[in-house]
């Protein structure tokens, strides 16, 4: 059973890697900016993390798996994801530049905020209809209180949390300013394994049978 991210994250490659799955790699078409602009039109407001992280992240499966039953050789699984976090009312996606990525740093210490990662898996078979499960997972994340600036300076200098939701890694050099993570840890990396399984099951695939 083959297995296609469809993402270029190198963190939620390296989840899959670890838990026994090489997958095949693919960019998604999406515009995400513009995704979410159509959905708070459509809505007329914003759209609450958890429901914008499971747009986005149908959108990315839903493009990749559409060019994989196009080419009509890929039997297997496409798996999409997005990640929002969320702390005092405000949402959270990536930083981009230092000074974003220090203001957030500065207001995340000491304070406890919630990573919402958005999960698409298709089941794609030649010859066959798309079918979809999804589903939302999320893990509260609570930083050090001791947080100095020159450390802060230091985390944002390395470049690590400008391309990343919420300005922080939990598996890399930002997980020694964590002091707790409730939840499935992995949502916090990039998506929820125990998600992925429970959706793979729903789709009448065993987790087992991803493995390489």
């Amino acid at each position: 059973m083959r297995v296609c991210l469809a993402s270029t994250s190198p963190a939620r490659l390296m989840l899959l890697r670890q838990a026994g799955i090489e997958p095949l790699t693919l960019s998604p078409d999406v515009d995400e900016d513009a995704v979410a602009v159509a959905a708070t039109a459509e809505r007329g407001a914003d759209l609450p993390p958890e429901e914008l992280v499971l747009l986005l992240a149908r959108a990315k499966a839903a493009d990749v798996a559409r060019r994989l039953t196009e080419e009509g050789a890929f039997d297997g699984l496409v798996i999409g994801g997005d990640s929002m976090f969320a702390l005092a009312g405000r949402v959270y996606g990536k930083p981009y530049t230092p000074e974003e990525a220090t203001r957030r740093w500065q207001e995340m210490r000491g304070a406890t905020g919630i990573l919402h990662s958005g999960h698409s898996v298709y089941r794609v078979s030649p010859g066959a209809e798309l079918v979809e499960a999804t589903a939302v997972a999320a893990a509260s994340v609570t930083f050090a209180e001791d947080i100095a600036d020159e450390e802060i300076a230091a985390y944002v200098a390395s470049g690590e949390p400008l391309l990343v939701a919420g300005a922080f890694t939990v598996d890399s050099l930002g997980g020694a300013f964590i002091t707790r993570v409730d939840g499935d840890p992995s949502t916090v990396v990039g998506m929820s394994l125990s998600t992925i399984r429970r959706l793979a099951g729903q789709l009448g695939v065993r987790w087992t049978d991803l493995w390489s």
